[in-house]
């Protein structure tokens, strides 16, 4: 293999490394911004485990303690957490 041909290839590991790490910390912030979020509307959940994207500002999150809310944002803008 060439050189060039070897730096792309470094680039496109470098590139899909960092890409995966980065999607890692997002999914960890999601985490406990849904944990904040059902926490401050009073709801019961202890700390969301998971998330499942529904849409744009759409998502089911899921509970340590079993709960499962669908969290989004209603009519007026405002977050709206709906046990499912």
């Amino acid at each position: 293999m060439n050189k060039r041909a070897q730096a792309w290839v470094l680039i496109i590991a470098m590139t899909a490394f960092f890409t995966g790490a980065s999607r890692a910390a997002e999914d960890v912030s999601l985490l406990k911004d849904m944990t904040s979020v059902i926490a401050l509307l009073g709801l019961p959940c202890g700390q969301v485990v998971s998330v499942k994207r529904l849409g744009d500002n759409d998502h089911i999150a899921s509970c340590q303690d079993g709960n499962r809310y669908r969290v989004f944002l209603n009519a007026e803008g405002r977050v709206v957490a709906q046990k499912q």
